[in-house]
């Protein structure tokens, strides 16, 4: 069997691993979604939509309303990679959201996640 890219994941099987990382660390799924909100321009009924489709990364950032234009403020390592550097847009992005998630586990404030 091939394996997967990275853009034909389906979100709907690594979110639920996004708000467990976050909720190990006493962080809560509100905050997960936001963080995912602010990447993606998502509202919460879109969000909630695209997390119950079939649908994977690859067509849930195609489908995002707007994309944070400070988004190129993400960087730093997330799974031995540079956010900053890594050249597939798809690929970049999902690394971004993995990155975003794992501040937030890690117990930066909302306001450093979120680039503010």
């Amino acid at each position: 069997m091939p394996r997967k890219t990275i853009g034909e994941i389906e979100v709907a099987k690594v979110y639920p691993m996004y708000v467990k990382k976050a909720e190990r660390k006493g962080r809560t799924r509100a905050e997960v979604d936001e963080v995912t909100r602010w990447l993606t321009g998502y509202d919460q009924a879109g969000l909630e939509k695209q997390i119950v489709s079939d649908n994977d990364f690859q067509a849930f950032f195609d489908q995002a309303p707007a994309l944070n234009p400070n988004r190129d403020k993400i960087t730093g390592l997330i799974c031995g990679y540079r956010v900053e550097e890594i050249e597939d847009p798809i690929a970049q992005k999902v690394r971004q959201l993995d990155k975003l998630v794992d501040e937030l586990a890690k117990g930066k404030k909302m306001e450093k996640i979120l680039r503010s």
